[in-house]
Parts: structure tokens; sequence; C-alpha cells
């Protein structure tokens, strides 16, 4: 793991790369009989037949120091259910697959619908939340990572560098972040956190002055990756969207609830690569245009609940302010990638800016227009309080799905 230094705002681990992935699990291994650790993995049906997952499986299965993993499977019906137990049966480890489409699950959905406290939408944040509540009836676990299931790069030293910091009972933190270069195929990669994240909170910076907030997400290498780690204590009382802006709302619900002392982010991989989304220029609901949407709105609502005030002329300004900022980082971005031998379309990238910056009124404008909309879903805290048994029912359901098949 290597010596770490304090990066502004929260604690920074570098991989200096001088342990094998065996010392570190071994290390791992121990600290499971005082700390034990499950893995989540959110995934759609069609990531099984992607080139990503098998090799993610393959990897998992040579991890001994995992008490549980937790598989939140969407878009499935009966037969690909079936298809994906035979297709996760091939890991050792304890495990256990949330059919999110599954009868048993949409009762326990239905259920909570009826009181006000199933999430509004589908989405990744819906999957995770579900598989988490899972998590918190099981009781396997102290410590719990999430990775996502399309990383076609993936080792599983991934994973241990990932649940080092909040594993280790020597340590304090109760959250980490996965970080990693988005370079692949000598391309730059990853041009929402580079064109749309940084600039835009460098622009809120310079409208609105300092704000702890702002230097917090700032302070992230990688503030939209989908790796994190945390103590299973965490998810208690956080309360997370259920579209685009997951990594966004985690991370600024662990900064309300958590001193910055206790958070840390972590280089978990020198060679990572995903699926890549579309742009979406002239579709608003899909692509990297619903993602920035999406992500652009978990800013605005976080800033509104710090006391920031908004109104047309507000979005006009971090419009144009983003705008300029944002061509910069693409004139520094293409020096940077011509020194290294990497390509970059810069037409593609100002098009993405584009994208961006209009996507920005429309978020603010969406704002405006919904002031009493709630994204969040509610915390698992809020919803025990009111249905008691909810963690019985849905491990109940889980359990009922995984029974082993007749033959």
């Amino acid at each position: 793991m290597g010596d770490f230094y304090q990066n502004g705002i929260i604690t920074n681990f570098h991989n200096l790369r001088v342990r094998s992935t065996e010392d570190m699990e071994r290390e791992l291994q121990a600290f499971s009989s005082q700390r034990p650790m499950s893995l989540v993995l959110p995934s759609l049906y069609s990531e099984l037949e992607g080139p990503a997952l098998g090799n993610i499986v393959d990897e998992l299965s040579k991890v001994r120091y995992l008490s549980e993993i937790v598989i939140g499977l969407d878009r499935a019906d009966q037969k690909q259910y079936a298809n994906a137990r035979d297709f996760f049966a091939r890991l050792d480890q304890h495990h256990r697959i949330l059919w999110q489409d599954g009868p048993r699950l949409r009762k326990v959905d239905e259920l909570l619908a009826s009181k006000g406290l199933a999430p509004r939408e589908p989405g990744k944040g819906r999957n995770v939340w579900y598989c988490y509540g899972y998590v918190l009836a099981s009781a396997k676990s102290e410590a719990v990572a999430l990775h996502d299931c399309d990383i076609v790069t993936y080792k599983r030293d991934l994973l241990a560098k990932l649940l080092y910091p909040v594993a280790n009972p020597s340590f304090s933190y109760d959250f980490c972040k996965g970080y990693y270069a988005r370079i692949a195929d000598h391309k730059l990669n990853g041009r929402v956190s580079r064109l749309l994240v940084t600039p835009l909170l460098r622009a809120l910076k310079k409208i609105l002055g300092p704000m702890e907030y702002l230097e917090y997400l700032d302070s992230f290498r990688y503030p939209l990756a989908g790796e994190f780690s945390m103590r299973t204590s965490v998810f208690n009382d956080i309360r997370i969207p259920s579209d685009w802006g997951l990594e966004i709302g985690v991370l600024s619900e662990v900064k309300r609830n958590y001193s910055s002392k206790r958070l840390c982010q972590v280089d978990i991989a020198d060679i990572y690569d995903h699926k890549h989304q579309p742009l979406s220029e002239d579709d608003v609901n899909k692509g990297l245009s619903k993602m920035s949407h999406d992500i652009i709105k978990a800013i605005f609502r976080k800033l509104a609940t710090n006391g920031v005030q908004f109104n047309t002329e507000t979005f006009r300004t971090i419009k144009a302010t983003y705008y300029r900022i944002a061509l910069d980082f693409i004139e520094s971005y293409y020096d940077d990638a011509m020194m290294n031998g990497l390509h970059v379309d810069r037409d593609s990238e100002e098009r993405a800016v584009e994208l961006f910056a209009k996507n920005i009124m429309e978020a603010g404008q969406h704002f405006l227009e919904h002031p009493m909309e709630r994204p969040f879903i509610p915390s698992w805290n809020r919803v025990i309080s009111a249905v008691p048994d909810i963690l019985e029912r849905l491990y109940d359901a889980v359990e009922e799905d995984n029974k082993p098949k007749l033959i």
C-alpha cells in the first residue's frame, strides 16, 4: 500500500506496487476474524453476456477472506435469473443473488411503496440500496466493498486494496473511495469526471467562494468511481439517490455524517477500463447525457441543503463560468495526452462540454421547477423504524429465491 499523505480534505493512499496480492490477501484473511468482509456486485443481466463479468467471477473465486458476496441482479426474467444462478455458482464463497425483478422482492418493494419508503425509480442506486439492506439483514460482515461488473481489466488485487483501509482493525476509517487512471487503448477516458465534475466544481468555487463541501468533493481524484468500501454501520443512516447521482450522493452523505479524518481514497488499479456510455446528445434520458444531468442535480441539491440559494441567473452564470473552465481543461488534457503519446479527439471533447453546459441549465431549471422533489431513497434506519420487520422480510425473500434447485 505504501505511504500516504493528507490530500487537502481526506487521506490519500498510494499504491507503490511493493506488496504482492498474495501478501495483502493473507493480511486481510487475518483481519477477517475481527472484521468480517462482504462484497456487493450491482449487475444488469446483460452484463452476464458481456466481456467483463466472467473474468471478474473467475478472479473472485480465488478470494478467501470474504464472508459473503451479494449480487444485485436487475432486468432479468425468470429464465434469465435461472441462468444467473448457474453463472455465479462457480463462486466458492457464500453468495446470494437479489433478483430485483422477482415476485418476492417486488412484494417487499410494494410494501415499502405503500408507506412511501420505496425507491422511486429503477437504477443502480435502487439496486445497491436493496443489497445493502440484505447485508444488514444477513449480519455476516462489518466491512463491505462495492464495485461495478463491467471492469474488463479486473484483477482481484483491486478488491484487496479497496477493502484494506476499512478492514484493518488498527485503522479508524469508515469509508474508502477507489481511484485510478482512466487510460485505455492509448486514449484518455473518464469524460464525465474530467470534463464535467472537476470544471463544474472549480466554477462553483469561483462563483460561490470557499466552501468546505466543494473543497471536499474536489479532493477526490476520481469522484465518479463506482468502487468504494465502508464499515457496515455507515449505510444505516445514509440517503442515496436512485439514479446516476449515486456516487456523488454517497460522498455527500458520508461527509455529512463523518469527520473527514475517517474518510480516505486509495489507488486500486494500474489499468482500468470498462463499458463506455455513448454521449446521447439527442436524448437526455440515455448515456452520458442522462448521467451528467443526474450528477449536476445531485450537486445542486446538496449545495441547497448547505444554504446556497439558486435562481435562473445563478445557473446562467454557472454555465458560462463552467464552459470557459472546461475549454481550458480540454487544452490541458490535449497537451498532456500528446506528451504521453495518447490520442484525444478534441472535437468529441468539445461536443461533450457543450452538452454538459446545456445540461447545467436544464438540471438547474428542473431543480427550480420541482422544489418538493424527493430524489433520495430513505435511510435504512428510517425504513426499519416504519417497518420493524423489514430486514427479516427482505432476508427471507432472498433466501427463498436462492434455495437449492430440486433435481
